[in-house]
Parts: C-alpha cells; structure tokens; sequence
C-alpha cells in the first residue's frame, strides 16, 4: 500500500516529481496535487491523467507526507488555506528561500525537510540539496529520498543557511549554463557555422566535460590544464577570459544569487 503523497502547487518541480514517482510505479490514486490555476490542472490531466483540485481539502489530512512547491511569494496564502489538515504529515519544501522555522510552524510539526532542487530533475538528472530539522527521524530522510530518487541524486546538509549557497550554486546553475552556451552558440555561427552545428558541438562538449569530470578524482584545475597547451588555441581563448575578468564575474554573480536567497528567506518587515 503506498500511502497518499499531497502537493501544495503543481508546477514544473511538483510535476518531474510525480512524473517520475509514477514512471517508479506509484499508483496515481496515492498522489493529490493541490493547484489553483485551471491551466495547470489542464496541463497535470493531460501529462498523468491526475485530477488536481484548485483548493485544499480534508482530503489533505490523510497525506503522510505534504510537498510545497508554490512559488515563495504565494506561500503565505498557501498556506493558510491548507492549514488545518497538515499536522500530522511529514514536511518537504522546494520552495526557493522559505525557511523550515516558517514551514514549521504553519504546519504545526518540527518534521519538516527542506530541498533545493535544479530543473534537470525534470529529466530525472537533478541534485537537489536536502536540510532536515532535528525532529525528523531516519525512516523520514528515507522517505524524502524516494520521493526524489527520480529526479536524480539528494546530497544531505548540516546548516539551512548551507541551502542558500546550494540555491545559488545548483538551484540557479543551470540558467548560468545556457547563458555560457548561448554565447558559444553565438560565436560559433560568427565564425562560420549554422546554429544546428554550433548548438551540438556546444552542447555535446559541454555535457562530454562535465561527464568526464564526474568520474575523474582530479581536480578541476588539473582537467582544464591537459586541455591547455602552452601557445596554442585553448590557452589563447583562456587568457581572453582571464583578461576579462570571467571567473570574478562567476563568482560574484553566485555570491549575488545567494544573497538573494537570504534575502527571500527574511520575515517580512511590517
């Protein structure tokens, strides 16, 4: 018997969750998936044949674990209409920002699982970054990571303020991916190619690097260097970079998404 799994939103993280807990094989009578907007619910039907309804019910009341995923500045109104049947199901957030105290103490529970995840959970290759408060229990970290297990690969922190750099870093990169492969695209057709070509070879380089990356233990310092002769093309493209500041210009751009993340995650000012 799978016990009933409720979503609070059913945008694009509550959808690579369902989609791929139900490719798992849960059964689609064990998933409530709570979304006010009629497109969305329209979108949920067409994609799982899943009936989500616009409005909590007391149907919440018998989840046994409650998934947020509204935007964080819709949480507040989400949470005071799905108040009332939340105190007995264990908590896991994606929502960006939100703090696990707030989550808490709407719900009336201290077992309350923060995650950040990133979008290619909607092709099963995420990682999401995962808080837990003291209060949840081993069995509960195992349930959160099954419900993500599809959307790719959980990593366990010891601080929440851990999630903002997790936020910025993971939740965000992907979005400072495309940016850099834009700009390759771009330079690529100036330089002769058609689009099609200057997007395969960008994108195939791209994810070949990162894969061998993956399953090297060196450094990434030393992986970039064998790819570096002394003179030659890939040094002169990384002095250009070097001379325009790019590195510096990564770094404060994830310090400045991280920063946006505390913020998000402030009480609001009366």
């Amino acid at each position: 018997m799978h016990a009933t799994l409720a979503f609070i939103g059913g945008g694009n993280m509550a959808s690579a969750i369902v989609g791929g807990l139900l490719r798992a094989g849960r059964p689609l009578a064990s998933v409530v998936v709570v979304e006010p907007h009629a497109p969305q619910r329209e979108l949920l039907r067409a994609q799982f044949g899943l009936e989500a309804v616009p409005a909590p019910t007391a149907a919440l009341a018998q989840a046994e674990l409650v998934v947020w995923a509204v935007k964080p500045q819709s949480f507040a109104e989400a949470a005071q209409a799905a108040q009332p049947w939340l105190a007995q199901a264990l908590q896991l957030s994606v929502m960006a920002g939100v703090r696990s105290e707030a989550i808490a103490q709407v719900a009336g529970t201290e077992r309350v699982v923060r995650a950040m995840p990133n979008t290619p959970a909607l092709i099963g290759q995420g990682i999401a970054g995962l808080y837990a408060r003291p209060a949840v229990s081993a069995r509960d970290r195992a349930e959160v990571d099954a419900v993500l297990a599809p959307t790719g690969r959980t990593l366990w922190l010891e601080q929440e303020a851990q999630l903002d750099a997790v936020t910025a870093l993971s939740g965000s990169g992907p979005a400072y991916f495309f940016c850099v492969c834009e700009a390759m695209v771009n330079a690529g057709v100036e330089l002769g190619l058609s689009e099609a070509q200057a997007r395969e070879l960008a994108l195939n380089t791209c994810a070949g690097a990162a894969a061998l990356a993956l399953r090297s233990p060196e450094p990434l310092a030393t992986l970039r260097e064998r790819v570096t002769s002394k003179g030659g093309t890939t040094h002169a493209a990384l002095e250009s970079l070097r001379a325009d500041g790019v590195g510096a210009a990564f770094e404060r751009a994830v310090r400045a998404a991280a920063t946006r993340a505390e913020e998000l995650g402030r009480p609001p000012t009366p």
